[in-house]
């Protein structure tokens, strides 16, 4: 399956944006459970993260992504990337 890259910045205040984080872990424990490999995190230094996982076409990597509590609930900005593996 090919790999996605969500690359997000934060656009609301911390405290509107940390009311959905847990359902934000609970929807990426879910892509797992169901095969898509996903994992999220965020910058260290700067507001935003990431979300990589793999979906089956560009249409369905849309669509997970429309389905994360943060872009449903307008916590964030993001461009989505379908990522090639050259090496592992």
């Amino acid at each position: 399956m090919p790999w996605f890259v969500k690359i997000e910045e934060g656009k609301v205040d911390k405290p509107t944006f940390d009311q959905y984080v847990p359902a934000h872990k609970a929807y990426i424990q879910d892509l797992i459970t169901k095969g898509h490999k996903a994992r999220t995190g965020y910058w260290a230094e700067q507001r935003g993260g990431m979300l990589l996982f793999e979906a089956t076409s560009k249409a369905e990597a849309e669509a997970i992504v429309a389905d994360d509590p943060l872009v449903k609930h307008g916590c964030v900005n993001y461009q989505l990337y379908e990522w090639r593996i050259v090496m592992e």
